[in-house]
């Protein structure tokens, strides 16, 4: 599909699908009201007779309004005027696109960017119509038989009703779309099973998008490099697995030659069994999803190379499957992480903070700016804050008031945890300097104050998507979501802006 902006006078689209916003109580938006009056008030007389409300969600096609010229009208219920929030208005732009496919429609033009929603600039609107209109044309039918039809769709125009913003709108268009072709990356990667997406797999992944982007150099340990480097605590998790781990290094170059990085390190289990602390069978279905923050290392950094972002990025993924085993790890083992801090593993069900740990001790070479790591770590973080928010948690407070205000204004939303030293004393071993877990009390806190311990040396903050990367309703309804790309590229935007 093609996305442009334009300023587009309904009364010159009439071959084209018309999408117009329509509130609640009967209020029509100007393009509405311009479309009602050449339609001889048909819009407000449907409105009058109960046909559609303009509640939100509600969505009604029309076709070839008498008298009127308009081919395809299509009804997008708003709500009340000056209450639609931006989730709500987010939420509405996939529901078109698929009634939009429904009709078998094959140009549009989208008038939706009028709609008023608090403290949003017209740039805003664009940019994320543009995400999620994505959203809403994806499928994942690879492995189906029967594939779905190609999507009717083929060119859609977002109206901009202020020319002198024409400019500001092409360019949000544009991170728009390079946004969305970093999510869908991060979704198809992540869709994948596990028997196809291995360690190696990621690897060759990120080599493809090395050789598609010119700015974009990757190198891959392989577990001979990371014993040499004493990665103790990533090669306890992989001991159990026929699949070898690999460490996969991308360096974005985007910025001056010695400008300090910003660095991301994405969990990368590509499956999670819990190993010798096993999974029962219904918590282990939806684990191929434990590589989301590697692939979304890999879909941001992506995005960024297609925006030319004048910014530095390492991303560092630690691709591993946890397995049980007669040569896997166990509790109460003692392993030394490259930091020369020795584990206690009290679960290896608690695998992800393991190999994190070593991941960011190898972050120190480049002398990164920040550090941000993204991992599905924690069920508990599902607890605290259900699917809606990503955990955040940090050592310095500037960079997570950063990334919460990206997350605000890219709808990605985080909601941060304390980092207090108090939780420190859970994780406490008798053996060892620590533990890898501190018990269910403040699982998804603890889990970071783990990781705390190895960040010592940088600006750092972690995001625990595992209520936030996928969704998640038993065996059947299970998808990638593609988050937190939005949320990282709204900081490196605002960080290079």
């Amino acid at each position: 599909m093609k996305l442009s902006v334009k300023a587009a006078q309904p009364e010159k689209q009439k071959k084209s699908c018309l999408v117009v916003g329509v509130y609640e109580g009967g209020e029509l938006t100007p393009t509405a009201r311009e479309i009602d009056k050449a339609a001889h008030g048909y819009i407000k007389k449907l409105l009058s007779q109960g046909v559609f409300q303009g509640k939100s969600g509600q969505i009604l096609p029309l076709f070839h309004l008498a008298g009127s010229g308009f081919e395809h009208v299509l009804l997008v219920g708003c709500g009340k005027a000056k209450t639609l929030t931006p989730t709500g208005f987010r939420k509405m732009i996939p529901s078109v696109i698929k009634a939009l496919n429904g009709s078998q429609a094959k140009q549009a033009v989208c008038y939706l960017a009028e709609l008023e929603i608090r403290d949003k600039s017209l740039p805003w609107k664009v940019k994320q119509i543009a995400e999620a209109a994505w959203d809403g044309l994806y499928r994942f039918d690879l492995f189906k038989s029967d594939k779905e039809a190609a999507p009717s769709l083929k060119d859609m125009v977002i109206h901009i009703p202020e020319a002198r913003q024409i400019k500001a709108c092409e360019e949000a268009l544009k991170q728009g779309q390079a946004i969305a072709d970093g999510v869908i990356l991060t979704k198809n990667l992540a869709n994948l099973p596990s028997n196809i997406c291995t360690p190696t797999f990621l690897a060759q992944q990120a080599k493809e998008l090395g050789k598609r982007y010119s700015s974009i150099s990757v190198k891959v340990l392989e577990e001979s490099d990371m014993r040499k480097l004493g990665m103790g605590a990533l090669l306890a998790v992989s001991q159990g697995s026929a699949e070898d781990a690999k460490l996969i290094c991308l360096e974005y170059k985007g910025g001056a030659k010695k400008q300090p990085p910003v660095a991301l390190v994405g969990k990368g289990i590509t499956f999670d069994t819990g190993g010798n602390s096993l999974k029962s069978p219904d918590n282990m279905v939806g684990m191929k999803y434990d590589m989301c923050g590697a692939a979304t290392v890999l879909g941001t950094i992506k995005a960024a190379a297609e925006l030319k972002l004048p910014i530095n990025i390492v991303g560092i993924i630690a691709a591993v499957e946890n397995m049980p085993g007669g040569t896997a790890y166990k509790p109460e083992d003692i392993l030394t992480s490259m930091s020369g801090q020795t584990i206690e593993v009290i679960s290896t069900d608690a695998e992800g903070r393991l190999v994190l740990s070593d991941a960011l001790t190898y972050c120190e070479r480049y002398n990164p700016d920040v550090v941000i790591d993204i991992a599905t770590l924690t069920g508990a973080v599902v607890i605290a804050l259900g699917f809606h928010a990503t955990g955040l948690l940090s050592n310095h407070d500037p960079l997570a008031k950063d990334l919460l205000r990206a997350g605000e204004e890219s709808n990605d939303r985080a909601w941060q945890l304390p980092l207090w030293d108090e939780y420190q004393e859970q994780i406490k071993s008798p053996f060892a300097d620590i533990a890898n877990t501190g018990g269910r009390a403040a699982g998804t806190i603890t889990a970071g104050c783990f990781l705390s311990r190895f960040a010592k040396k940088f600006h750092w903050a972690h995001l625990d998507v595992a209520g936030t990367a996928a969704m998640m309703a038993g065996t059947s309804e299970r998808m990638a979501t593609g988050r937190p790309v939005p949320m990282l590229m709204q900081y490196l935007i605002n960080k290079v802006g």
